[in-house]
């Protein structure tokens, strides 16, 4: 990236297709491009003809790992994808997925953060596996590879008792593609048909981008096996006395047109940003927001408050997304880089800004100064997320606590700190109100510091794992 934007980062997307007479390489790299706002540090595909196992794993992003010669040689009719975002583990080659295991016959692709990594890590190498990578999908690959139980399902179900954290899983066999999913549903993952055939995808986005329509949602512990003989799904043993899904997947980290737990995200990031209104109003000319994230919420604010809607940033789309490091003039522009303003529109305005959420703090100032030296008379903060307070240990990226600017200053301070007149987090009941579900369904550490898994204080944060 050009300068570490103030945003939390997601750990990756994963795609599976069995579809006999389909070019599943070909498939499963649209899919996976559906999901490159999930992570833009490695592609990779891997299929199956049921009995040869090909891959092909490449650094950057989907359209750059792969092309026509690449495709053409990953044969078969069944396949698994992964775009990868590192958490554990360091950004380089080795540590792309999907992760194959040739001495077990398995290749897994992986959305999460395992918190118990090295333990399991001690294990491998204690019964001589040399070990390639750094990171937790390797670790979980071998697990699951090394496990003698009889079928793919009891292989899976066995090692599932060892993981301890965050987990989505696509895994290929030569004859069979898996989707699992951890016993408390902390990342997502959903099923479709194309056709006769079933696909496994991290958003119902990549289903739609493929043709494929939107079956349901794996459940939490539940593991789905899709072979020769059709679909079979072995739910979790016992029922999972709550759930956890990342609070994040609706506010920021799906696209708006998926869909979780029964809800088109756009809709909900609407009610969010009218939620943010009726908490704390504020007289003003024009709502804008910080592009792209923001946008559903701030219509909904616009609606709810009858303050008309306009653009006055505009972003960059492909700035981020770049591996070449600006020289230094470039770097002292800062998110000018990222955004340009549009003075027209903000001259001699008061400006709600509407952003998604702040985590460091690092260019929230600038963006504010930057409305600021195009026109805006005032500034008025609204984030459509509560303070993020605490680290994530599964499988986010937000910073490490010293680093997050709302567990070091208080709303007010902030506010100052960013310039702002005004500024207003959405509170975490206005959020759960606009979500319309139940709050046990979530995971809010980051909000709370409530975790859903025991975090030993020997592991470390995510934001510390990827120095």
């Amino acid at each position: 990236m050009v300068m570490p934007f103030d945003e939390p980062r997601e750990a990756c997307g994963v795609f599976g297709v069995y579809a006999p007479g389909e070019d599943v390489a070909r498939l499963t790299y649209f899919g996976l491009y559906a999901l490159q706002h999930r992570g833009q540090e490695s592609a990779g595909i891997a299929t199956s003809d049921g009995d040869v196992m090909r891959i092909h794993t490449r650094m950057g992003l989907v359209h750059t790992a792969f092309d026509e010669p690449t495709l053409a040689g990953l044969t078969g009719h069944i396949a698994i994808g992964h775009t990868r975002y590192s958490t554990t583990g360091a950004s380089r080659e080795n540590n792309a997925g999907p992760f194959l295991v040739e001495q077990g016959q398995i290749a897994v692709a992986h959305n999460g953060n395992l918190v118990n990594t090295e333990e399991l890590r001690q294990e491998l190498l204690a019964r001589g596996i040399a070990l390639e990578g750094t990171t937790d999908s390797e670790v979980l690959a071998w697990m699951i590879a090394l496990d003698d139980a009889p079928t793919i399902a009891d292989r899976v179900r066995r090692s599932m008792e060892r993981f301890v954290g965050a987990y989505s899983l696509a895994i290929l066999t030569p004859e069979a593609v898996v989707a699992v999913r951890d016993p408390l549903g902390i990342r997502p993952l959903c099923l479709g048909r194309l056709g006769e055939h079933w696909v496994v995808a991290s958003e119902s986005c990549a289903l739609a981008t493929i043709g494929a329509s939107f079956e349901r949602t794996v459940e939490p512990g539940e593991i789905v096996v899709i072979d020769a003989d059709g679909f079979h799904s072995y739910p979790a043993p016992e029922r999972p006395e709550r759930q956890a899904l990342c609070l994040f997947e609706f506010i920021y980290f799906a696209r708006p047109d998926s869909q979780l737990m029964g809800e088109r995200l756009h809709l909900a990031r609407q009610r969010m940003g009218a939620e943010l209104w009726r908490e704390d109003p504020i007289e003003a000319d024009i709502v804008v927001p910080l592009p792209d994230s923001a946008v559903p919420a701030a219509i909904g604010y616009a609606r709810a408050s009858g303050i008309p809607y306009a653009e006055g940033l505009i972003k960059n789309r492909y700035i981020g997304r770049t591996f070449i490091q600006p020289d230094q003039r470039l770097r002292e522009q800062g998110v000018k880089l990222k955004f340009n303003a549009l003075p027209e529109v903000l001259e001699g305005k008061r400006v709600v800004l509407v952003d998604d959420t702040i985590v460091r703090g690092t260019t929230s100032k600038p963006i504010v100064d930057l409305l600021r030296q195009n026109g805006a008379r005032e500034v008025h903060m609204r984030v459509h997320a509560p303070p993020i307070k605490w680290p994530c240990y599964l499988g986010v990226d937000m910073a490490l606590r010293e680093e997050l600017i709302a567990a070091n200053l208080s709303v007010e301070e902030i506010g100052r700190a960013i310039g702002a007149d005004s500024i207003h987090y959405l509170s975490l009941d206005g959020l759960m109100r606009a979500i319309g579900l139940p709050r046990a369904n979530f995971c809010n550490a980051c909000l709370t510091g409530e975790y859903p898994v025991p975090v030993d204080s020997a592991v470390r944060p995510i934001a510390l794992v990827r120095r």
